[in-house]
């Protein structure tokens, strides 16, 4: 299950993006809408258990979701649960948190 599961998707033909339809031989450019992620409580957010690990060198938040997830596509719970939007704000030896149960944390966030 994608994190862009029921969201809309749109023609952009826009002038502005002129250059990468001709670039690319497009007659227009598909857009997906961005998703609303809820903002779980801090009762909620408390009920999914996690588990603690040390960043090291190397590693990437793709392959975290697919050792735990067994999908490398849910990184973003990853960084999301974080507050790490990308590995370049992670420095080795950082603690993170890496929730347990993806279906859970699907729930909470409303996806």
């Amino acid at each position: 299950m994608s994190r862009y599961r029921g969201t809309v998707v749109f023609q952009n033909s826009l002038e502005y993006y002129e250059y990468l339809r001709k670039d690319r031989d497009l007659r227009s450019v598909l857009h997906y809408e961005t998703p609303i992620l809820a903002h779980p409580s801090i009762p909620a957010r408390s009920k999914l258990i996690a588990d603690k690990y040390v960043w090291g060198y190397g590693d990437r938040f793709y392959n975290l979701a697919n050792k735990y997830y067994g999908d490398p596509q849910y990184w973003w719970i990853i960084a999301w649960y974080n507050a790490l939007p990308t590995e370049a704000d992670i420095k080795n030896g950082d603690l993170i948190s890496i929730p347990i149960n993806l279906e859970k944390v699907l729930e909470v966030l409303g996806v």
